[in-house]
């Protein structure tokens, strides 16, 4: 595999999995990324836990500056933590044992990711700025078989507990044909 790298199994994810079955409200917070114009995000439900902050932006032009990192007074590679992620330690010590782990000198995206039984993230590659920046790495906490996620050629089943680099500079997709709910913690990391 080119585009996808097991870098380990076995993480204790459960208690954050009890962690996010308690606190179910945490999904509803912000559906920034679900209601972003023209995104991938329409069927991801996502608990913000470090993520830039929002831009209000009116026009078209600049959306797309924005899409390019580029709009005037905002640093999108700036992602302070969230109020959400005080109420789940237990993601912050995943968070920061993956950092530590691969000797990461910056932090930046981290955000659960949940997509319905059924649901989909439609096929894209991540912006140019984003993917040239920083490593993607998932930690997989539920995922059943029928969970597919493709990048380029490539197609695999990420099982709970595992944790994976990905290539998110291609195009990818994920396609939930579980009866239950895919969740995924992402961390970006800068090294």
């Amino acid at each position: 595999m080119r585009n996808f790298l097991k870098i380990a199994d076995g993480a204790n994810v459960m208690p954050l999995l009890n962690a996010i079955y308690r606190k179910p409200d945490l999904w509803k917070a912000d559906d920034f990324l679900r209601k972003f114009p023209q995104g991938p995000f329409g069927d991801t439900d996502t608990i913000y836990l470090r993520f830039q902050d929002h831009v209000p932006c009116t026009t078209e032009e600049e959306v797309k500056l924005y899409k390019q990192n580029k709009l005037a007074g905002y640093d999108l590679h700036e992602c302070p933590w969230r109020p959400e992620v005080n109420e789940l330690p237990e993601a912050r010590a995943h968070i920061m044992a993956l950092m530590t782990a691969m000797g990461a000198t910056r932090l930046g995206r981290c955000m659960l990711n949940r997509v319905k039984p059924g649901g989909k993230i439609f096929r894209h590659a991540d912006s140019p700025w984003h993917a040239s920046y920083w490593d993607r790495y998932h930690i997989v906490i539920q995922s059943e078989p029928g969970n597919v996620f493709s990048c380029g050629d490539e197609q695999i089943w990420m099982r709970p507990g595992e944790i994976w680099w990905f290539q998110n500079a291609i195009e990818h997709d994920v396609t939930n044909n579980s009866a239950e709910d895919r969740i995924h913690m992402v961390v970006d990391l800068r090294f």
